[in-house]
């Protein structure tokens, strides 16, 4: 990607709650992937159905975060189907995420299915994985963490002059991380330093 979602930030996209970085991911890889949904987001207005949300593009987005942070955690997942419900106080599951980004589609984007993927390599293998599942334009869920526990979730959009671009819903921005920091656990992210789960193509 040349310049991945740099267009989508004109405006801070931050996490409404300390439980809803998943669902914020969610929402910005459905934004990536659906401008229409982007439009209606940013402006208020759905440029193909005419739909309206009213307020800032901060309340519009807190609106979509919190909507599909109950919808992720519910009892049934993005393509209908019976799943385990999970308290939204300790933030959304790996599973979930990657049920929604299985059924996230766009124009130029059919659905396609995501998986989750334990991190069980060297970082630099993490970052070299991460770049490779983006090639293909369509984002990826990282779950990063301290030694012992994962606790944030970032979207990974794709490399940009050398380094992986990402979506870091506490900040509400992009960050961009490079190979070393994956290589020697220092990836900075909210905090969290440390790989644990990848969710892809």
């Amino acid at each position: 990607m040349t310049d991945a979602g740099a267009e989508l930030f004109r405006e801070r996209l931050a996490q409404p709650d300390q439980r809803s970085c998943g669902a914020s991911v969610l929402v910005v890889a459905r934004m990536l992937l659906d401008p229409a949904y982007a439009a209606l987001v940013a402006t208020g207005r759905h440029p193909g159905t005419g739909f309206a949300l009213p307020g800032t593009v901060a309340s519009r987005f807190r609106y979509e975060v919190l909507g599909m942070h109950e919808r992720v955690t519910g009892m049934v997942d993005a393509a209908g189907h019976l799943q385990l419900p999970w308290p939204r106080a300790i933030g959304t599951p790996p599973w979930a995420v990657a049920h929604q980004l299985s059924a996230t589609s766009g124009p130029g984007h059919s659905a396609v299915r995501y998986e989750v993927h334990q991190v069980r390599t060297s970082g630099a293998e993490v970052y070299d994985d991460l770049v490779a599942a983006t090639s293909g334009h369509r984002p990826a869920a990282l779950y990063v963490g301290n030694a012992w526990l994962p606790r944030h979730v970032v979207l990974v959009l794709g490399e940009v002059q050398g380094r992986l671009r990402c979506y870091e819903p506490a900040a509400g921005a992009l960050v961009d991380v490079d190979r070393a920091a994956f290589a020697t656990h220092r990836l900075g992210l909210a905090g969290w330093d440390q790989a644990w789960l990848v969710v892809s193509p």
